[in-house]
C-alpha cells in the first residue's frame, strides 16, 4: 500500500468549543480520491461529537469487513473513505446516509498529478518525481493509468462515483462546495449548505457558518494544493487542450453524467 504523509490538525480541539449533537443515523462521506476529500471531512467533523468520529481507518474496500463498526449504533458514527461500489458495501451500508463527492475530471487529472509528484505520496511512482518525466507524460498517466501501479481515470470514476449514482447517495461537486464555503453569507451558498446538512441528517445550528469556516481552513488540510511539497515538476493550473480531449476519449459522457458542462 502507498504511504501518505499527513500533518495532524487541531480540529478535534476546536470541535469541542461548540455544542455538539449526536447523529441519528450513521453517516459515511465517500469520495473519488483527490476530489476534496479532506475539505468535506473536516467541515463535517465540526458538526459531530469527536468521540463519534470513526477514525480507525480511512475506509476502502480492502478492509471494509474489518470496519463494519463504523456503521453500527451506540453511538451512530461519522466515517469517511474512498469506497468503490460493490456487493458488500451495498449490504453493509443499506441504511447508512451516504454523501458522494466528485470533481471535474479535467481538474482531477491535475490534482492527482500534484499529489503523486509530491513528497506527501510514497508509492511505486517515486521514479517519476524530480523532473525525470515531462509533465505531459505525467498527465497522460493520470488519465490512462500506470500498468499495475495506478488505475486509469475511467476505472477510478466508474467504481468510486458512477456506480454509486441512483442508489440513494447525495452527490456533491467539489467546485460547488468550494464556492459555498468561500461565500457562506450569500443566499445560494446558504441553501447549498443547509441542503448538505439535511442530507447528512444534521440539524444546522445557528453557528454553522463559523464551524464551516474553521473546518474549511486550508491550513488544516495537508493535502490542500498549497500544502503539498513539490518535487521540481511544474503542474499547470489548467489542463492542456490535448489532455482535455484525451479525458473525453478515455471516459466519454463522464463529465456530463456528473453534471459538468462545456469548458
Amino acid at each position: 500500500m502507498p504511504r501518505i504523509t499527513l500533518e495532524k490538525d487541531n480540529l478535534d480541539e476546536q470541535n469541542k468549543t461548540f455544542v455538539q449533537t449526536p447523529l441519528k443515523q450513521a453517516l459515511f462521506l465517500n469520495s473519488v480520491p483527490k476530489s476534496g476529500t479532506h475539505l468535506l471531512r473536516n467541515i463535517m467533523r465540526m458538526f459531530v461529537p469527536v468521540e463519534h468520529h470513526y477514525t480507525a481507518a480511512f475506509i476502502q474496500i480492502a478492509q471494509l469487513r474489518a470496519h463494519v463498526a463504523a456503521f453500527s449504533p451506540n453511538p451512530w458514527k461519522l466515517s469517511w473513505g474512498h469506497l468503490l461500489f460493490d456487493d458488500e458495501p451495498a449490504v453493509l451500508m443499506k441504511d447508512v446516509r451516504k454523501v458522494l463527492l466528485v470533481r471535474d475530471p479535467y481538474d482531477w487529472v491535475l490534482a492527482r498529478a500534484r499529489f503523486y509528484l509530491s513528497e506527501n505520496f510514497d508509492g511505486r511512482l517515486e521514479h517519476l518525481k524530480g523532473g525525470r518525466v515531462n509533465i505531459e507524460d505525467i498527465l497522460n498517466m493520470m488519465i490512462f493509468g500506470v500498468h499495475k501501479k495506478a488505475p486509469s481515470l475511467e476505472e477510478t470514476f466508474r467504481y468510486n462515483a458512477c456506480a454509486w449514482l441512483g442508489t440513494g447517495v447525495y452527490l456533491i461537486r467539489y467546485e460547488d462546495l468550494m464556492q459555498a464555503v468561500k461565500s457562506p453569507d450569500i443566499p445560494a451558498s446558504e441553501r447549498y449548505m443547509l441542503d448538505l446538512f439535511a442530507a447528512c441528517g444534521i440539524d444546522a445550528p445557528t453557528d454553522w457558518r463559523e464551524r464551516v469556516r474553521i473546518g474549511s481552513d486550508r491550513k488544516q488540510s495537508s493535502t490542500a494544493r498549497e500544502n503539498l511539497r513539490p518535487t521540481g515538476v511544474n503542474v499547470p493550473d489548467e489542463l492542456p487542450d490535448t489532455q482535455k480531449q484525451l479525458v473525453d476519449y478515455a471516459a466519454p459522457r463522464l463529465r456530463k453524467l456528473l453534471g459538468y458542462g462545456p469548458r
